[in-house]
């Protein structure tokens, strides 16, 4: 069993920045690729961003690309999301989840363990 816990959210204002956290629980973390998805409110989750299971390997979002960067390290069981230059739009609650295998995905499906969520809110 794998328990992802996010933090790092909170309110910011356009222009700004935030960095998220998921710290997870158990010792084959540095096995599998993770993501961050979102949901804004009343739409579906949403791809932000993935990376593989030894951090040489991401993925972005278009709606994300040169604003947001995902890392991870392998040593403290952490994946990151730091997300600059913010906008309204980027308003949402923000998702971890491990990814079923190392490599990179996109699809909900491709992910097994979610965690909480963390809400994300962006004023004009």
């Amino acid at each position: 069993q794998v328990q992802l816990v996010e933090s790092g959210g909170g309110l910011v204002q356009a222009g700004g920045s935030l960095r998220l956290s998921c710290a997870a629980s158990g010792r084959t973390f540095s096995s599998y690729g993770m993501g961050w998805f979102r949901q804004p409110p009343g739409k579906e989750r949403e791809f932000v961003a993935a990376i593989s299971s030894s951090g040489g390997s991401t993925s972005y979002a278009d709606s994300v690309k040169g604003r947001f960067t995902i890392s991870r390290d392998n040593g403290k069981n952490t994946v990151y999301l730091h997300m600059n230059s913010l906008k309204p739009e980027d308003t949402a609650v923000y998702y971890c989840a491990k990814g079923r295998d190392a490599i990179v995905r996109l699809p909900t499906f491709a992910y097994d363990y979610w965690g909480q969520g963390t809400q994300v809110t962006v004023s004009s």
